[in-house]
Formats: structure tokens, C-alpha cells, sequence
């Protein structure tokens, strides 16, 4: 099978919610259900102070839907929402 190449963008509650700890919360998640994998972050201006955190991964194709995973992160206090915003298969 490929990999592909999920971005997921992270909502936070509010403008105060601090996303570092948020960050590494979700990557933790991420890690358990993927395994090992490389990481790319970015905070994306929204509105009114109000940031996304936007968390590029890697993972195998035959791991099937993120579903399980993006409702575990739904969890993590300070998150108002989860939602894969680009699905794209790995090349080489």
C-alpha cells in the first residue's frame, strides 16, 4: 500500500486556548494511531486572534479511515472541532 499525506486543522475553543500544549496532545494521538511518524505544524490566522493549528502527517493507506483517531482528538480539552482538510498520496 501508499501513504498518504493528511492534513488535519485543529479549531480551538477560543483566541486564549494555548495551542502548544494542544499541539503535542495531538500529535501523541496521532503517534498511537499511525506509529512513528514526521510532523509538520502551522498555525493559520482565522479571525479576531483566533488561530487553527494545521498538523501534516504521514501515514499508511491501509490504516484505513482517520475517523477514530479525529474523535480521540475532539477529546482534548480546549478543541471545538477536527476535520481532515487535504488527503494526498505520498509519490516515491
Amino acid at each position: 500500500m501508499a501513504s498518504v499525506i493528511i492534513t488535519l486543522k485543529i479549531m480551538p475553543k477560543s483566541p486564549e486556548v494555548d495551542l502548544n500544549p494542544l499541539e503535542q496532545k495531538a500529535k501523541d494521538i496521532i503517534k498511537e494511531f499511525t506509529g512513528e511518524t514526521e510532523f509538520k505544524t502551522e498555525q493559520e490566522p482565522i479571525a479576531f486572534g483566533l488561530k487553527a493549528l494545521n498538523i501534516m502527517f504521514v501515514m499508511d493507506e491501509s490504516k484505513g479511515s482517520t475517523e477514530e483517531m479525529e474523535n480521540k482528538i475532539k477529546t482534548i480539552e480546549g478543541i471545538n472541532s477536527v476535520e481532515v482538510v487535504d488527503v494526498r498520496r505520498a509519490i516515491g
